[in-house]
């Protein structure tokens, strides 16, 4: 993938263990504070981490994302269910694609890997592209709410219920 205007090609590819100090630097520079670099390493330690990419230009790392699985129940049955956090893209090459490219191919082997849905808390302008709606989220008993707090089916009909709940990992810092 080349993103806009770049003159350079961007691969998407799963994140390998050398990656990780990479990961770790990008995450603390996008988001200004080590808490993202933290949950990611505690994400990994518990094993719940289901899908990782890196976006790679010119071998360097400029855009990562993480998926962890989450424990998710709708009228007494399990769905396996992920969360989408954190995703974060270098600040010089943002606006380009590259977020939404990691999204997307997340998005896909998150399929591929049979996930029935996907629940995220970020940019309303943003994630309802890729078909993530704050309306099929607030059937959910979770620690989010509101118009950032969005859920995605994978599996038509995978969160449809009367009764969802959304516990998150302890390493997201939650009180519930």
């Amino acid at each position: 993938m080349a993103g806009p205007g770049s003159g350079h090609d961007v691969v998407i590819r799963e994140r390998e263990p050398a990656d990780d100090e990479a990961i770790r630097r990008l995450n603390d520079l996008a988001f200004g504070s080590p808490f993202e670099g933290k949950l990611i390493e505690e994400l990994r330690e518990a094993f719940i981490d289901a899908v990782e990419l890196v976006a790679v230009e010119d071998g360097a790392i400029v855009g990562h994302i993480l998926f962890s699985a989450l424990t998710t129940m709708v009228d007494d049955d399990a769905v396996p269910t992920l969360s989408l956090a954190p995703m974060c893209v270098h600040p010089d090459h943002q606006n380009a694609g590259i977020g939404s490219a990691l999204v997307e191919t997340g998005l896909d082997l998150a399929r591929r890997r049979e996930w029935q849905a996907v629940v995220v808390l970020g940019h309303p302008g943003f994630y309802p592209r890729f078909g993530f709606s704050a309306e099929l989220a607030s059937g959910l008993d979770a620690p989010f709410e509101g118009d950032s707090f969005m859920a995605l089916e994978l599996v038509p009909g995978a969160l449809d219920g009367d009764d969802g709940l959304i516990v998150y990992p302890t390493a997201f810092g939650l009180v519930s």
